[in-house]
C-alpha cells in the first residue's frame, strides 16, 4: 500500500462536520467521493481531528492510503485531480507521500484554534460566516488577564459541552491563549496537545462574557475549582472558530 497526507481547508457552513455522516455531509464524505472518482479502491480518510457542524478548517490532516500502481498519474498533479472533484468550500492545499507507519490522528502533537471575533456596532458582511458578531464594548484588558488563567496542564471538565454517557479524562494541556486586536477584529488563539467537546467555545465564551463584565477575571480560578459546567460561560457559535494547524513532530 502507499501512504498519502493531505493538508486541507474547508468552509463549514454547509457541512454537518468534519467526520461521515448518514446524510452525506460531512466534509470526510465529500472528499472521499473526489478520491473514489480517482482511485477504483475508494480510498478512505483518517483525519485528524472531528470539527463539529459549522466548524472551518485552514490546516485539517488526513491520510488515506491506496494499493501500489493504482496511482497512474505524477504525484504532482494529485492535488488538482483531487480538487477538480471537489466543491468550491473545500480544497486540498498539500499532498505528501507519507511513511507507513503515519497517522494523521495519532501522530499529532498538538493543535491550534482560532476564534475570530468581529466587535463593532455593525457586522462585517464579508465575515458574517466567519466570525461572531459581538456590538459590545469589550474591556479588551480583562479578557487577556482571564486567556492567562488557561494556559497549563488543567482540568477543563467546566469548559466542555455534555455528550452522552460519562465523561473521562478532561486533563488538557493549553500551551498558548492569547487575543489579537486589529481593527474591530479580535482573533483568539488556542493551542494545545488536545481539546474536549466545545472547550475551545467554552473557553472563548467565557473571555467574552468577561470582556462585558458578567465576571471578573479571576472568576475564571474558580469556574476550574467547580468542575462544573453550569458555573463557567456559554459556548461561543460555531461559525467563529476554525481549526488553524496541526503538530507533528519532524
Amino acid at each position: 500500500m502507499k501512504k498519502f497526507k493531505l493538508t486541507l481547508s474547508y468552509d463549514g457552513t454547509a457541512y454537518h462536520g468534519w467526520q461521515s455522516q448518514r446524510s452525506g455531509m460531512g466534509v470526510q464524505d465529500a472528499v472521499e467521493k473526489a478520491l473514489a472518482d480517482i482511485f477504483p479502491s475508494g480510498p478512505k480518510l483518517q483525519g485528524s481531528s472531528r470539527t463539529d457542524s459549522g466548524v472551518h478548517a485552514y490546516g485539517m490532516v488526513a491520510h488515506f492510503q491506496i494499493p501500489f500502481g493504482e496511482l497512474k498519474m505524477p504525484h504532482r498533479h494529485l492535488l488538482l485531480a483531487i480538487n477538480a472533484g471537489l466543491p468550491d468550500d473545500i480544497r486540498v492545499r498539500k499532498t505528501t507521500v507519507a511513511q507507513d507507519s503515519f497517522h494523521a490522528r495519532f501522530d499529532a502533537t498538538g493543535k491550534q484554534y482560532r476564534y475570530v471575533i468581529w466587535n463593532h456596532a455593525a457586522m462585517n458582511p464579508l465575515l458574517r460566516t466567519q466570525a461572531w458578531h459581538v456590538p459590545q464594548k469589550l474591556n479588551l484588558a480583562a479578557m487577556e488577564e482571564a486567556a492567562g488563567y488557561f494556559v497549563g496542564r488543567k482540568d477543563f471538565r467546566t469548559f466542555t459541552a455534555k455528550r452522552d454517557g460519562i465523561l473521562g479524562d478532561s486533563i488538557r494541556t493549553l500551551t498558548k491563549c492569547e487575543i489579537k486586536k486589529s481593527g474591530s477584529k479580535l482573533t483568539f488563539i488556542i493551542e494545545g496537545e488536545g481539546f474536549l467537546y466545545k472547550m475551545c467555545r467554552g473557553i472563548v465564551g467565557t473571555l467574552i462574557q468577561i470582556g462585558y463584565g458578567k465576571y471578573p477575571p479571576d472568576e475564571v480560578l474558580r469556574m476550574f475549582s467547580e468542575k462544573d459546567r453550569a458555573m463557567a460561560g456559554m459556548n461561543a457559535p460555531a461559525h467563529g472558530l476554525i481549526l488553524w494547524k496541526v503538530f507533528y513532530q519532524k
